[in-house]
């Protein structure tokens, strides 16, 4: 047996310790939010946050997770910098398909939590391991933006006719 605190709750798994976090997550827990993108840890869909720092569960053995708490999407708005993010996405209309978008917000937050005021550079470095097949790109950074300062983002004006 395995115990792994996700979200604030200690959950016991009996898992072969080579499996990935994301299976785990997912097939065993029944947090379904964290998202199976490659399998290859290059696209962050499978982004979730080991003591606050953003990893990518599939190729994450549950085995070194160790006594590190795991935050997946289902657990973020539960934070600060999660709770902002979150709330920008929905202001800025983020999201088209949605798949990735669990990932990109596990990562802005994490991006936020150390940098509260990140510049377009900053942005682009924390979330370039994420990528968005609908290329919502701008939107993201301007909701990261958004997130960061608590003011509506210039690309509001676009998104929905009203004044920024």
């Amino acid at each position: 047996m395995i115990v792994l605190r996700v979200n604030g709750e200690d959950r016991q798994v009996d898992v072969p310790p080579d499996m990935p976090l994301l299976w785990v997550l997912r097939d065993i827990v029944g947090l379904t939010g964290t998202k199976f993108g490659c399998g290859i840890a290059q696209c962050g869909a499978c982004t979730v946050h080991l003591d606050g720092k953003p990893v990518r569960s599939c190729q994450l053995a549950v085995s070194a997770v160790g006594d590190r708490a795991v935050t997946t999407i289902e657990g973020i708005g539960a934070t600060p910098e999660g709770t902002k993010v979150q709330q920008a996405w929905l202001a800025l209309d983020v999201v088209q398909c949605g798949y990735c978008q669990s990932g990109q917000i596990m990562s802005a937050a994490a991006l936020l939590a150390r940098t509260p005021h990140p510049s377009d550079a900053d942005i682009d470095a924390a979330m370039s391991g994420n990528i968005c097949r609908c290329g919502t790109y701008v939107r993201i950074r301007e909701a990261i933006h958004q997130a960061a300062t608590g003011t509506p983002a210039g690309l509001q004006v676009i998104v929905d006719g009203s004044p920024a």
